[in-house]
């Protein structure tokens, strides 16, 4: 890698011609995003109040302050965007942009450029106050500013969905490092149009889409899906788990709440219709229907055999469910106890009689039995005692942490 250019010590500057004669001034530079460090594809500058584009083959060299060309000739078509490309300066520079290995977002104070296999590149956006420092003072004395924070371009996905040939791209190599709950805690710290600008590659993961819905915080989630027709939310919350689904469902208008409704699965629907009967915030409210419950009769190797063939979701396996012949609740066992049974152990014989709450009960009654028994999930049973569903901790904990706690992790520079 060749020595480090700021952008903001090349735009601006001289477009110069082969002699080393001033032709104009430098407006912008242009690369071609998709590879891992984005190539110069062309300069616009202004040339006899004319704005004109420059190809990347008639650059011969780049330099703070100057730009100097193969030729003394120019061609005064302006610049006409092709797929993929940005202006450093326009698009780029001064705006939000995603730091995924810090899942956060982080604004371009200026953009880093070298000469890499043999030609220019963006490498790197300083996000720190020295990136601001070298575009105020002089440009005489920007180059003394030194160099500052800068983010490797391979960590950074930027913002461009203002720009109509690029667009933010799901599944995406560096996007697809983060974890749903960090996309929507992006969603969440960004402006409107980042906002939409995620959300809309992330609808083209259906399962990765219903995931983020799912961690959003009830009045951004609102606020994306008002804008969505009811087959659509329909399809979004089917791939969601129900209890999270049946969260969507009451935040919505009794008429709207209908329409979706019938348009749900029909698994799904008499799940949700269930789970609409009780309060929000009491345990038959809360449960996930989804878990694992044998027979007393079952051996440790057939339990584990039905953990496999569950498509729960994983942390409402975190205890196996044992009933009686009357399909009352008489035990329950850990997963990680369940492993290290022998195989042949019956259940009935080794599960203890778990905690449990019933429907009706309140959140409250919940969080300290959980806290008392240093639990990690909770049976929810009914009058005959006969397993309904399971609350876990991380139910509990979306309604008892503050409203907004994410926003304490500082997730952007605004």
């Amino acid at each position: 890698m060749g020595d480090v250019l700021h952008l903001s010590l090349v735009v601006g500057g001289d477009l110069e011609g082969r002699a080393g004669g001033r032709l104009g001034r430098i407006d912008d530079l242009v690369v071609r995003l998709g590879e891992e460090y984005p190539p110069l594809t062309g300069v616009t500058a202004n040339v006899a109040g004319r704005d004109v584009f420059v190809p990347a083959e008639a650059v011969d060299e780049v330099a703070h302050g100057r730009i100097r060309l193969r030729t003394d000739r120019l061609d005064l078509r302006p610049f006409d965007r092709r797929p993929q490309e940005v202006l450093l300066r326009k698009d780029v520079l001064d705006h939000q942009l995603i730091d995924v290995d810090g899942a956060r977002l982080r604004r371009a104070n200026d953009i880093e450029l070298a000469r890499i296999d043999g030609w220019w590149r963006v490498v790197g956006v300083d996000v720190g106050p020295r990136g601001i420092a070298r575009r105020v003072v002089p440009r005489r004395f920007g180059a003394r500013v030194g160099e500052g924070q800068m983010l490797d371009w391979r960590v950074v996905e930027p913002f461009t969905g203002h720009v109509p040939t690029v667009r933010l791209r799901v599944p995406h190599p560096r996007l697809t490092r983060l974890h749903p709950a960090e996309l929507a805690d992006l969603v969440e710290a960004a402006g409107r149009a980042e906002a939409e600008e995620i959300f809309a590659a992330v609808h083209a993961d259906p399962e990765l889409e219903a995931d983020v819905l799912e961690e959003l915080e009830s009045p951004h989630r609102l606020e994306f899906l008002e804008h969505r027709d009811d087959q659509t939310l329909a399809s979004v919350l089917a791939r969601m788990e129900t209890d999270d689904a049946v969260d969507v469902l009451l935040e919505l208008g009794d008429e709207r709440r209908a329409a979706v409704l019938d348009l749900l699965p029909e698994v799904q629907r008499r799940r949700a219709e269930a789970l609409l009967g009780y309060a929000p915030a009491t345990a038959g409210g809360l449960m996930s229907p989804d878990f694992v419950c044998v027979y007393g009769q079952a051996t440790a190797a057939e339990a584990l055999e039905r953990v496999r063939r569950s498509r729960a979701a994983p942390e409402t396996l975190e205890m196996v469910f044992v009933m009686n012949t009357h399909r009352r609740v008489q035990g329950g066992i850990a997963l990680a106890d369940l492993v290290r049974a022998q195989p042949d152990d019956v259940l009935a014989d080794i599960a203890p009689i778990p905690r449990t709450v019933p429907l009706d009960a309140e959140l409250e009654e919940i969080a300290r039995l959980m806290t008392d028994y240093d639990l990690t999930i909770v049976g929810v049973v009914d009058a005959d005692q006969r397993l309904q569903g399971v609350v876990t901790v991380d139910d509990v904990l979306e309604l008892v942490l503050p409203r907004g706690w994410r926003r304490h992790f500082g997730l952007s520079d605004e």
